[in-house]
């Protein structure tokens, strides 16, 4: 009896080798694991673009919005990659039109 035969047992080191699973197994659950990344990652990331585009589009001189940055004030001119938004009396910055994230309502930096 050697010294490894005492740590490792000889019927352990003649298990018998793993059986494998069918391949129609493995195609089920490839399916299933790309339908739950789908409907957990991928779906809702396509819902708040497409909100986020229809906020976009739907920009007008004299809107209250909030840039990425926090920077809150109300668009004076919009261009086509570009927005000019006053944040205080004759002052007017230019963010990227995807900056954007959010429109206030009417009346929200009067009352701030």
């Amino acid at each position: 009896m050697s010294l490894l035969d005492l740590i490792i047992s000889p019927a352990a080191a003649q298990a018998a080798p793993a059986q494998q699973g069918s391949p129609m197994s493995l195609l089920v659950m490839m399916v299933l694991f790309f339908a739950v990344f789908y409907f957990m990652a991928i779906r809702p990331q396509m819902k708040r673009a497409k909100e986020h585009r229809a906020l976009l589009a739907g920009l007008s001189k004299g809107d209250e919005v909030v840039a990425a940055g926090g920077i809150a004030g109300r668009v004076e001119d919009l261009g086509e990659h570009f927005v000019g938004i006053e944040i205080a009396n004759g002052v007017v910055i230019k963010v990227q039109k995807n900056a954007i994230t959010a429109v206030l309502p009417k009346g929200s930096l009067k009352s701030a």
